[in-house]
Parts: C-alpha cells; sequence; structure tokens
C-alpha cells in the first residue's frame, strides 16, 4: 500500500471511493469537491492510499477558525475520511490518520478537531473537547474532539469551532 498526496488524477476515484463508503450518498463526495475549491484547502493534507493502482482510502485536514469575540485562530478540522468497504479494518485508515497528523504537526499546525465516533479517534490521540475553552454547538458532546499535535497548542485556544462556507452545501 502507497500513502501520498492526492493529485487531480485522483479526483474520479476519490468521489467514488467517497460515495461507496458512505452509502451511496454523495454528501461526503461533494463536500470533498467544495473544500477543493475553496481557500481552506491545503493540498499536501489531501491524502490518499492506493494499493495496486487503485485508491482504497482517502483522508482530508483543512483549515477552520476558533472564534472568540473579536478573535479567530486557524485550526485544522479533518473531515472526511473513508475507505473502500472492501478494504476497511486492514489498517488502512489509521495509515492514513497517521500521516495526516504527521504532516499536520510538520506544517506547524498545532491542533486538529473533528466531529467523529468517539471510540474511533482516541486512539490517535483525539479527546474530548468538552471542558476545554472549545465549543461546537449542535452537535453531542462526546463526538466534538481535539488532538494537540504541537505541545501547548491547547493552553492557547479558545472559542468556537466555525467550519468554512465550503463545509455547508
Amino acid at each position: 500500500m502507497i500513502i501520498r498526496t492526492e493529485g487531480l488524477q485522483d479526483y474520479e476515484a476519490v468521489y467514488a471511493l467517497h460515495d461507496a463508503a458512505f452509502g451511496n450518498r454523495d454528501e461526503e463526495s461533494q463536500l470533498v469537491e467544495r473544500i477543493r475549491k475553496s481557500d481552506c484547502f491545503v493540498p499536501e493534507l489531501s491524502i490518499v492510499a492506493e494499493q495496486d493502482g487503485e485508491i482504497v482510502g482517502h483522508l482530508l485536514i483543512s483549515r477552520a477558525d476558533l472564534v472568540e469575540q473579536e478573535l479567530r485562530q486557524e485550526v485544522m478540522v479533518l473531515a472526511p475520511l473513508a475507505v473502500n468497504p472492501a478494504f476497511q479494518k486492514q489498517g488502512i485508515g489509521s495509515a492514513l490518520m497517521q500521516e495526516g497528523l504527521s504532516r499536520c504537526r510538520a506544517m506547524g499546525y498545532g491542533l486538529v478537531l473533528l466531529i467523529g465516533h468517539p471510540a474511533y479517534y482516541p486512539r490517535f490521540g483525539f479527546k474530548p473537547a468538552v471542558g476545554l475553552s472549545l465549543k461546537q454547538f449542535d452537535v453531542p458532546a462526546e463526538i466534538f474532539m481535539v488532538n494537540e499535535l504541537i505541545e501547548g497548542a491547547l493552553s492557547r485556544a479558545k472559542g468556537e469551532l466555525i467550519y468554512p462556507p465550503a463545509f455547508f452545501g
């Protein structure tokens, strides 16, 4: 398996992958397309897993903001992560997560936030954001999580997570 940065040649396969992974709903596929066209897109953080020439996984991490009154702080958000259903439970999602978080850290991004399954993401260092200075409304508290990639980044983070317009269809 090869973990690499997504290229233009992968867009169609990544669209089909998300469609298959999320039950033939194209919401996540369209989300990826909207993020790619926005200023929150970081090309190096759109990562694919390729096996025998086939795209079998994709992870996208992009920019968002924490907002507290007049203050804005850039953070990274993970969404979406998909693995072809025929290739799930083989470590592909884990490999993509580790590569994505490693790239974020190397690029100087101190925090990654997500809304996701509370049983899956803690193994990668995510913890509930409940009780911290972070807020995300309209989701259950246990699925709003944060990963501090650079020591001290969380102590400086405060506010409500505001997803960019690309996240909304």
